[in-house]
């Protein structure tokens, strides 16, 4: 399968991440990276207004003109820019989280006891991301085939570990939120792309979800269905 992708960052160290996903894939594709970490500083200081969705709806326009088939937002702060954008760009457009999403429902409706709520636990390292995240979730509960709680929560501390360059800290710090959340639900959902590392060697019997590979799956089904 062959083709161009387009792939649009708010993390400048996320490219790298998502190159080595898209290289096990299979897929021999051009992939295009745009990074604008001004983004997620406007979505953190005033939310996703009307100067962040025109931003963004930049970007995708460049990324479609440059002759991407299908394009990959890896930020999930700035969801809802991206829903808004995407009736305006006639390839495929995809939040990373929308995946995750939708498989965090039906996890949890399927693993939860009979009797008791569905929980599904939602962990970011920034709030900003918090708001987008959970309305995505939360849109999902209308199809879920039981009654789905969603909790969310912020990481305290990780997010300005990150920001000093302490990558041990902030893993440190999600992992052990992580440990915490799994007690208490039937599934663990990390907010961020940035968040995955820290999920890497813990053995736990509830499972945790993080959006890149799930983005990355849905990227190469856009991709497929576009060159059928």
């Amino acid at each position: 399968m062959t083709g161009r992708l387009g792939l649009l960052h708010t993390v400048p160290a996320l490219a790298g991440t998502f190159d080595e996903l898209l290289g096990g894939s299979g897929v021999d594709a051009d992939v295009v990276h745009v990074v604008d970490a001004g983004l997620l500083r406007a979505a953190m200081d005033h939310g996703v207004d009307d100067a962040v969705r025109a931003e963004v709806l930049r970007h995708l326009r460049h990324l479609a003109d440059d002759g991407a088939d299908a394009i990959l937002v890896t930020c999930s702060s700035i969801g809802e820019a991206v829903d808004a954008a995407s009736a305006h760009i006639a390839v495929p457009v995809l939040r990373v989280d929308a995946p995750m999403a939708d498989e965090a429902i039906a996890i949890a409706a399927e693993r939860a006891p009979e009797g008791r709520v569905a929980r599904v636990a939602v962990l970011a390292t920034l709030a900003a991301t918090l708001g987008p995240t959970g309305r995505l979730l939360e849109s999902r509960l209308a199809a879920a085939p039981r009654e789905v709680q969603v909790e969310a929560s912020v990481v305290e501390g990780a997010a300005a570990a990150r920001k000093a360059g302490d990558q041990t800290t902030h893993d440190r710090l999600v992992a052990e939120a992580i440990q915490a959340a799994a007690a208490r639900a039937d599934v663990v959902v990390l907010a961020q792309a940035s968040m995955a590392g820290a999920v890497r060697g813990m053995e736990l019997a509830t499972p945790v979800l993080t959006s890149p590979e799930g983005g990355v799956a849905s990227l190469v089904d856009a991709l497929a269905a576009g060159t059928r």
